[in-house]
């Protein structure tokens, strides 16, 4: 908990940052970059294909996090950042500004909409809200919002719309410690406590918060 508290500390003080913290990545410039993003992601950024993820609307601050951790994954043979065969070999290449353009790129489209179905919507929305105190579960809205849109300066990503087996994938790497990039651990500590069940509701009740 005290991990959890920490981070909101941190979201609070990201928050009332100055606008000088402004991305500076060049829409443009992804755009033309993007191509070979589009064989997984899709060229609107809304992956086809339910295991990769949609970053179409996502924010660009994020997405250039995770650019410069799959990368650095990759240079430091997975000790440090975040490893992943696909998405780190993808990244090796990128200049720094080839990350920033295609943050800035991907994060000015939409995410496409999806749909929760009406068996966990209840059970959903409580713990998504209000967590589980007595398994001390904290509310996922507290970072990400009551809408799921996550924070662009504290890099907390928008989770709402997106492809439940991608949510449910990334929920059990963190509560296994394969995905480990996390700040704080936050994340791995919250889904070390999440059931199957736990995990299966949140990420079907994801994909049609709005």
């Amino acid at each position: 908990m005290k991990k959890i508290a920490l981070s909101l500390t941190i979201l609070l003080g990201a928050l009332s940052a100055s606008n000088a913290t402004a991305f500076d990545g060049d829409v443009n410039a992804g755009k033309e970059k993007s191509a070979t993003c589009a064989a997984c992601h899709g060229p609107d950024g809304n992956a086809p294909v339910n295991i990769y993820p949609k970053i179409a609307g996502q924010h660009a601050d994020y997405i250039y996090k995770q650019l410069t951790e799959f990368k650095l994954g990759m240079t430091s043979g997975g000790k440090e950042g975040r490893m992943n065969p696909v998405m780190s070999g993808m990244a090796m290449p990128l200049s720094d500004q080839d990350m920033k353009d295609l943050s800035a790129y991907f994060a000015s489209l939409n995410m496409s909409e999806g749909a929760t179905p009406k068996d966990v919507q209840e059970t959903g929305a409580m713990l998504y809200k209000a967590g589980d105190a007595e398994r001390g579960i904290p509310s996922c809205a507290a970072c990400h919002g009551p809408r799921g849109n996550g924070s662009s300066l504290a890099k907390f990503p928008k989770i709402s719309f997106q492809h439940p087996e991608y949510i449910k994938s990334q929920l059990e790497q963190f509560r296994d410690g394969t995905r480990n990039n996390d700040l704080n651990g936050v994340m791995q500590d919250i889904a070390k406590k999440l059931t199957d069940k736990d995990i299966e509701t949140l990420s079907k009740y994801l994909g049609g918060l709005h």
